[in-house]
């Protein structure tokens, strides 16, 4: 039996630590998000495809079910 993966989760801004709590998408990874509060533009730490795998208490939907995500170099579309 699969389980759904969870979609919401607290991100928390690595410049201030404000801590926030978003939803995140199925269907694309989040390379650059805005901090609510000092309004800070972060992204991904090196090695890492998304914003919520650096800075998330949940990891991205795609990462969850172990599948291969976008952010990695093998599932992303030729250009």
């Amino acid at each position: 039996m699969q389980t759904s993966p969870i979609l919401e989760s607290a991100l928390t801004c690595p410049h201030c630590g404000y801590v926030s709590v978003v939803t995140m998408p199925t269907d694309a990874c989040v390379y650059f998000q805005e901090c609510t509060r000092c309004k800070a533009v972060f992204s991904p730490k090196p090695g890492d495809c998304c914003v919520f795998c650096s800075y998330g208490s949940v990891k991205c939907p795609p990462v969850q079910e172990a599948c291969a995500c976008c952010g990695n170099s093998v599932s992303r579309p030729a250009h």
